[in-house]
């Protein structure tokens, strides 16, 4: 059995939102970098130069990449050999609570009725998985609201199949326009019930840009939908071009025979994600 110390993942996880929304992921950055080549459009190549200037910009005054730096996510796998010397959610909260405090990291957390802040950006939303080993992951992705507005679960007839799925993605993407800020990043979760397929969207967010989905089917199926995305026109900003989505990414899970559970989950341009092994 490993121990490990309360103090040091609060120190983790305050670094990590810190440095999460000051610096682009280099998979993100490089594709954002290079995006205005593959536009034809003046209005987008200008879009794509302004991110990547905001990137920059960010890396150089220690600005936050955005404003809205989000609700704070976490995905949390916790060896079953691991002891943690204290309440691990609330080391989370606290590690939260300085990062974006120290960080001076906008705060968005409110009650839902009363909309009064939170203050701190806690409580963080933390799932939960037990693995083997002795060791402790912490993903952290930071969650803006235009994005995050722009999701949606649905729970399709089993007979809609594939086709079925498409048309509710491209559907989605098309009602959102330029609200998420494109171009987007899309994670899909199909599958188990209706909550664990909006689990599996926002996880297939955290995939690299790059990678490659291990199932030869799965991976025609991400390749097939993104170009249909991509020739929707939206564009960067809404504005047109070539790229409505840089990647899109799906994680797929047997569910009951009576149902089909879809999520749509849907991340901005500026995708602000990180992760620590304690």
């Amino acid at each position: 059995m490993r121990t490990i110390a309360v103090k040091d993942i609060v120190k983790a996880v305050r670094d990590m939102c810190i440095h999460a929304n000051r610096f682009q992921p280099a998979d993100v950055r490089k594709c954002l970098k290079e995006g205005g080549a593959r536009e034809d459009s003046p209005a987008a190549k200008e879009v794509f130069r302004q991110i990547s200037e905001n990137i920059d910009l960010a890396e150089k005054t220690g600005l936050p990449l955005c404003q809205d730096t989000g609700l704070a996510v976490f995905f949390v796998e916790i060896g079953q050999d691991v002891h943690v010397d204290g309440n691990l959610t609330e080391a989370i909260n606290e590690g939260t609570r300085q990062g974006y405090g120290e960080g001076y990291l906008r705060k968005s957390a409110c009650d839902p009725f009363t909309r009064k802040n939170t203050g701190d950006n806690t409580p963080a939303v933390i799932h939960y998985d037990v693995v083997p080993g002795e060791k402790l992951r912490i993903a952290f992705m930071a969650k803006g609201g235009g994005a995050e507005n722009m999701s949606r679960v649905t729970m399709l007839a089993p007979a809609a199949g594939w086709d079925g799925v498409k048309n509710f993605v491209l559907t989605r993407v098309a009602e959102s326009r330029s609200n998420p800020c494109p171009p987007i990043f899309i994670g899909i979760g199909i599958g188990g019930t209706f909550e664990h397929s909006a689990k599996l969207a926002k996880l297939a967010l955290m995939r690299r840009v790059d990678d490659i989905n291990p199932d030869p089917d799965l991976a025609a199926k991400e390749a097939e939908l993104l170009a249909l995305v991509n020739r929707l026109n939206i564009g960067p900003m809404g504005l047109g071009g070539r790229q409505t989505a840089i990647a899109l990414k799906m994680n797929v899970s047997p569910c009951h025979i009576a149902s089909l559970p879809l999520a749509v989950n849907i991340q901005c341009h500026s995708s602000r994600h990180e992760e620590v092994t304690l």
